[in-house]
């Protein structure tokens, strides 16, 4: 926020240097981006006024001019300016004069004619571009109001250039601070002077005011306003214009400049209506209606929701409330009567409404942070006040305000010993006390560790007492409270077990050959219909994001899968041939209070040499490397991510702890792949709790083994895992071992068959096996298997 040092000192006596008052103000919170200074360059630049204009003898271009200075003293300056006539009151650098890079005004002849000096323009008065109004930025700066200086006056004093404007960085907690009187009030505590708040006092007329306010809506908290009648619109005062200029806002008429005035000054955003076009005695504030087209004040028509609120005159919509007049309503010259609107609009509303219709203002800037629900009222009474006092019109008797539901004032309990202790400092009581209260907070102290605060109605951050500690130590002054060692007995940080276990996931995951990848967090919720997940599936229950940058980042992922196929997407759009990849990240799933977080390792590959049986090993290779032991994989045919025949899923306790295999066709073809693609997801929390890293020592054999070997013919259908678990369930306490080494399919078998070929070992812990006791319980083996599966013995 761009602040005039000149307006500010209306308000705050600031009698120290301007550096210094920047760093000063920086230390309590307000902190100052840049200070430039106005007329530092320039001295001995004096008002003067042009008695005579004559052509100079021997130069076209040139002119001999005679001017007045102070005393009556009159000057020959010789100017090749057109923009000058008789009369004129323009600035002049005379003899001894210095300008900018410490050029000195001498005694002189152009072309043989004396000259005693040299008019200035605005780059000779060091005057920026943008301060600058546009028909003096050619030529000599000429003075327009003749009756604010005297000849001979230093012309950085009549143009207001002989003093700072500070930027101020003003945090979006601090609305209060953006005006004036915020700075101000911020000043006046940090130098402990006392603030000089504007008198306001509005002359009226006799008329009363016969106008009413309808609210429709809870989004408009306040709504005020005043009747101007006998209006002449013309150009503001100068020292008003070079104010708002100042403060980066273009200077348009008087009525307007006085509402951006005030704006400025206290905060509140006031609008003009000219009330001939208003045509009725009632302003309605509610919401729009849906697909409602509206012009606004900068000629473009709009399209509006009917989230969006506006101010009609019960007919026709001539407000976009907190952001933008309509063109319909607009001042213009032949303005005779106006109304004055000071409002106070829901900050999410208008931020929304902006934000949607790409339209922002000073005003929307200012409602979109929050404003003072009190300052409607005072804003609109001393717009009425300057109205007046400038001679702009004749103010109505009375105001309208409608003040639905008021604001009561916000009371907290602050505790000085806790903050004191907080603090690391012993702030006085009356200090304590008296920094509040030139906070405008109002104060009463029942003991030492309970003081009762009314919050000013400006001070929308402060909520709780964590805030006011922050108000105590700013103002007392952070380089006021000493420095101190942190004491304490120093720990050594070590990872948890958990950590480790990741750890230990990871590096057998790269020891294996895949590649880690990271993904965000931030969702689409559609990835769940790309993966072919049922309806029913608790995997759509999302955490929603309260406000996401869009529908791709809305909700916060259940399923590593989407993110590891997009990666796999990716990989292959780039004409990567093969791709092996793992991610180990948390899911969400939403509960009361804070989200559910899950640990899940994702596994993704493709390539001319992947299958089924690839990912399959990767996955035991790990599990199997952190210890995780016992579990069972079982084929799965129910998960429509994945090929029916080509899945299989990990299950420990009869809980299901992941799954893997080939993706479904529909999968593929939902996210444009051309050929097969392997994933797995495996939940780590589920086998970090259930690790088993215990080592069983089994001393070396005594007696020898027996290995038999049997072929069998099932039906394509048979799993070998139904084979294991009935050659494990009847091998007695000499089973040793199993090992399938043959699966074939080939013209020798029969259409819908395979052949499966096991080596078993036999072998005693106590004796040597005789034949009869192999053949029995390999017979048993064989039988059950016949039975069971349908198995029988292939001969060759």
């Amino acid at each position: 926020m761009l602040v005039p040092l000149k307006w500010l000192r209306d308000y705050v006596d600031i009698d120290i240097d301007t550096k210094e008052f920047a760093d000063m103000m920086t230390m309590t919170g307000s902190k100052v981006e840049k200070v430039e200074f106005f007329g530092n360059e320039t001295n001995g630049v004096e008002v003067c006024k042009i008695l005579e204009i004559e052509q100079h003898p021997d130069a076209d271009r040139l002119k001999v001019t005679k001017v007045e200075v102070a005393d009556g003293q009159i000057l020959q300056i010789v100017t090749n300016a057109t923009n000058i006539k008789v009369g004129d009151h323009v600035p002049v650098a005379r003899i001894g004069a210095v300008l900018p890079e410490n050029f000195k005004i001498k005694k002189g002849k152009l072309r043989g004619v004396l000259s005693e000096g040299m008019f200035c323009g605005a780059e000779e008065l060091t005057i920026p571009s943008q301060y600058v109004e546009e028909h003096k930025k050619d030529g000599i700066y000429i003075l327009d109001h003749q009756d604010s200086f005297e000849l001979g006056m230093d012309v950085r004093e009549v143009l207001g250039i002989n003093d700072a404007l500070i930027e101020f960085e003003i945090t979006s907690n601090r609305p209060d601070c953006r005006s004036i009187l915020g700075i101000a009030r911020e000043a006046a505590v940090t130098l402990g002077k006392d603030l000089k708040y504007p008198e306001i006092n509005v002359s009226e007329s006799d008329e009363e005011i016969d106008f009413d306010v309808e609210i429709k809506t809870d989004l408009c908290k306040r709504y005020c306003a005043r009747v101007v009648k006998d209006v002449k619109v013309g150009p503001s005062p100068y020292w008003m214009q070079r104010r708002l200029i100042e403060a980066g806002i273009r200077p348009i008429n008087n009525i307007v400049d006085i509402t951006n005035y005030v704006m400025l000054e206290q905060g509140q955003p006031l609008h003009a209506f000219d009330l001939d076009k208003v045509k009725t005695n009632k302003m309605v504030v509610k919401c729009a209606e849906d697909g409602e087209k509206f012009v606004t004040l900068d000629g473009v028509e709009r399209e509006l929701t009917s989230d969006m609120i506006v101010v009609t005159n019960g007919e026709t919509t001539l407000d976009l409330a907190g952001i933008m007049g309509g063109a319909n309503s607009e001042i213009s010259e032949t303005t005779t009567s106006i109304l004055l609107e000071g409002a106070n609009f829901a900050k999410e509303n208008v931020r929304a409404a902006s934000k949607k219709l790409g339209l922002r203002s000073e005003a929307s800037s200012r409602f979109e942070k929050g404003i003072d629900v009190n300052l409607p009222e005072v804003a609109i009474n001393r717009a009425a006040q300057l109205i007046e006092e400038l001679g702009c019109g004749t103010v109505v008797k009375g105001m309208v305000d409608n003040y639905p539901t008021k604001v009561e004032a916000q009371k907290i309990v602050a505790n000085p010993e806790r903050i004191n202790k907080l603090l690391g400092v012993n702030v006085p009581m009356e200090q304590f006390v008296n920094i509040l209260e030139r906070l405008e907070f109002k104060c009463n102290l029942v003991s030492s560790d309970k003081l009762e605060l009314e919050v000013p109605s400006f001070r929308l951050d402060i909520i709780e007492d964590a805030d006011i500690l922050e108000e105590i130590a700013r103002i007392y002054g952070y380089d006021n409270i000493p420095s101190a060692t942190l004491e304490g007995n120093a720990t050594a940080g070590v990872k948890t077990e958990k950590q480790k276990f990741m750890d230990n996931i990871k590096s057998n995951a790269i020891a294996v050959g895949l590649n880690e990848i990271l993904t965000y967090s931030f969702v689409s919720p559609k990835g769940v219909d790309r993966i072919n997940l049922s309806q029913g599936d608790e995997k759509r229950e999302f955490v929603k994001i309260i406000n996401p940058l869009g529908e791709e980042t809305s909700v916060m992922r259940t399923t590593l899968i989407p993110n590891m196929i997009d990666v796999i997407s990716t990989n292959l759009s780039h004409k990567v041939e093969e791709a092996y990849a793992f991610e180990c990240g948390n899911t969400f799933r939403p509960q009361e209070g804070l989200p559910v977080e899950t640990k899940k390792l994702s596994i993704g590959m493709y390539g001319k040499d992947v299958d089924f049986f690839s990912i399959k090993g990767s996955v035991e290779t790990i599990l199997n490397n952190v210890g995780f032991k016992g579990y069972e994989v079982e084929p799965e045919t129910e998960n429509l991510t994945f090929h029916p025949g080509r899945c299989a899923k990990l299950v420990y306790n009869n809980i299901c702890v992941g799954t893997f295999g080939e993706l479904h066709p529909d999968v593929l073809e939902n996210y444009n792949l051309n050929q097969r693609v392997y994933i797995a997801e495996i939940n780590v929390d589920l086998v970090f709790e259930n690790l088993d890293n215990s080592k069983v020592y089994n001393p070396l054999p005594k007696y020898p083994a027996t290995t038999r070997d049997i072929a069998l013919l099932v039906k394509d259908e048979v799993f070998v895992k139904q084979i294991e678990d009935i050659i494990k369930a009847n091998g007695e306490d000499i089973l040793e071992s199993y090992q399938l080494f043959d699966v074939y399919k080939g013209a020798q078998i029969e259409e819908g068959h395979k052949s499966i070929a096991y080596s078993i070992t036999y072998r005693s812990k106590d004796k040597t096996l005789t034949d009869e006791e192999v053949a029995k319980v390999h017979d048993k083996i064989v039988s059950e298997l016949s039975e069971k599966l349908n198995a029988n013995l292939r001969s060759n």
